[in-house]
């Protein structure tokens, strides 16, 4: 892997909205884990196996603290501008881990992606992913793949418009 870089949106890419696209930042945590509830109780309308914990607001807390502090994860923070200046309308959190059988051998993963629904639908997203990859490829990720959940039509739309494809699938039961 190669050294990592800091997940600083590239200077000359314009997103398509008044955003501004950041690393984020210890002082993001509470917006970003209401941001991230959100997200999940999204998912759990997709699915009942991916019922929100009770516990899921401290989860959060831990899991983005421990993202800001780890060299293989991306946070951005999206915010807006004008009457939202400084306000976190979005995020995205990925993960660079290593592939041991496969070539590349490193992938970029985007766990988490969401935008308030003002921002939907107008290119942001699209903005938000191209800059999560170039961090990717910063630290190192030859592939970038992205999880989400399977009956998530929307998400599948907007990835496969984007060249993603489906390479592997996970299928589950309640026990």
């Amino acid at each position: 892997m190669t050294a990592p870089e800091e997940a600083v949106p590239r200077p000359n890419a314009t997103p398509p909205l008044p955003i501004r696209l950041r690393p984020a930042r210890p002082a993001d945590v509470p917006a970003l884990v209401g941001l991230m509830l959100r997200l999940k109780r999204l998912n759990e309308e997709f699915d009942p196996l991916l019922k929100v914990r009770d516990d899921a607001e401290a989860q959060a807390r831990s899991v983005l603290e421990a993202n800001l502090g780890d060299p293989k994860a991306v946070v951005l923070a999206a915010e807006g501008v004008g009457a939202e200046k400084e306000k976190v309308v979005g995020f995205v959190r990925a993960l660079v881990r290593e592939r041991p059988f496969y070539s590349p051998e490193w992938e970029g993963v985007i766990v988490d992606i969401y935008l308030l629904p003002l921002y939907r639908r107008r290119g942001v997203g699209e903005y938000v992913l191209r800059e999560a990859t170039a961090a990717l490829k910063g630290k190192g990720a030859g592939v970038v793949t992205a999880e989400f959940p399977a009956q998530n039509e929307i998400a599948s739309r907007f990835y496969a418009k984007r060249g993603f494809r489906p390479i592997t699938a996970v299928h589950a039961r309640s026990l």
